[in-house]
């Protein structure tokens, strides 16, 4: 990055007068330039494979659905302390966990929970961001419940008086925590966008050919840095065709055979087997398109879309099987179509 020279103003001097040592410098218009951004930090975004890997999709400010994709996953127990009973079990969740419900706060509290308590026992959580955090991190407030605000009024002092006043009162909490190096801003940082773990790739929307050109991890610490306010937003989080927004791989079933070509394209480059995205509804269920090189699993678990699913998918080797349950009952293992 280059910064531009500062040049002084070329302004007539008035008449010369003996310096005077006390006398202070005469003042400038001038700034002085901003310090440059710290270095993008990428974080470790592969992982090795785990003997266990589960896949849970969209969640949507649902804690009841949220628990029960976990308890469903062998992640928790039935007790209300939100035990891990997981063990060396590994996690995946694609993003999108705000929004839509009245639970925010508790949805993002308990996966941070969670990856600190499967640690200790072998396992590891991996909450990925959505479009749905990156709005909020850019104050778009539309798809917020009136319910879910109340939880971060604690923070309402947090941020300076004059961004506070562009809002309602009853969203100033928010604000203050979301904003660019607000305190729920910074645990979000804290996630990636992007994820491999064994021989599949885990992103909320998808991942392109170009992206894996641009560099993954580039882009995970793009988002990263602006969600801890040291850069500017990434163009990825507005873009429609970024790993957050693009529908290319969840929007048709089947998919058409140049999108499965691309998708091939992007595997191969990334030395993977398969594909595992949220974002877009699947109302008939977790499927996978392209022969299984891409698994859709956003069911609308949440209370939003009412429709009771709750599912998640299961990854053993080279078993991909789809576990399903109404709330709170057992559950049972779908083989994958063939």
């Amino acid at each position: 990055m280059f910064l531009a020279l500062l040049v002084a103003c070329n302004r007539s001097p008035p008449e010369p007068r003996p310096a005077q040592a006390s006398e202070p410098p005469p003042p400038t218009s001038q700034e002085p330039p901003s310090p440059p951004p710290p270095p993008l930090v990428v974080a470790p975004y592969r992982f090795p494979a785990p003997a266990r890997l589960i896949a849970i999709g969209d969640l949507h400010g649902d804690l009841s659905a949220a628990r029960a994709a976990l308890r469903l996953a062998g992640a928790l127990g039935k007790g209300k302390n939100d035990e891990w009973i997981g063990k060396d079990l590994v996690v995946v969740q694609t993003g999108d966990q705000i929004d839509r419900a009245d639970d925010d706060r508790a949805v993002i509290d308990l996966f941070d929970a969670l990856r600190e308590r499967a640690r200790v026992s072998g396992g590891a959580v991996h909450a990925l961001n959505g479009n749905h955090e990156t709005i909020n991190v850019e104050l778009d407030f539309r798809y917020v419940m009136k319910g879910s605000y109340a939880a971060f009024n604690d923070f309402a002092l947090d941020a300076p008086t004059a961004l506070l006043e562009r809002f309602e009162p009853i969203r100033r909490g928010r604000v203050a925590a979301f904003r660019p190096g607000g305190a729920y801003a910074r645990r979000l940082a804290a996630r990636n966008t992007i994820a491999i773990v064994g021989d599949t790739v885990f992103v909320h929307g998808g991942v392109l050919p170009e992206h894996v050109r641009y560099d993954l991890g580039r882009i995970n610490a793009e988002i990263s840095a602006w969600m801890r306010g040291e850069r500017a937003a990434p163009p990825t989080v507005q873009d429609q065709s970024s790993p957050i927004w693009t529908r290319v791989y969840g929007s048709d079933n089947p998919l058409p055979e140049n999108v499965c070509k691309r998708l091939r394209e992007t595997l191969d480059a990334l030395h993977v087997r398969r594909m595992v995205i949220g974002h877009t509804v699947q109302e008939g269920g977790i499927n996978p398109a392209c022969d299984g090189a891409v698994w859709r699993i956003d069911v609308g678990m949440s209370s939003f879309y009412r429709s009771g699913k709750v599912e998640v998918l299961s990854i053993r080797g080279d078993r991909v099987e789809v576990l399903r349950a109404a709330r709170d009952s057992a559950p049972r293992a779908v083989a994958p179509p063939p």
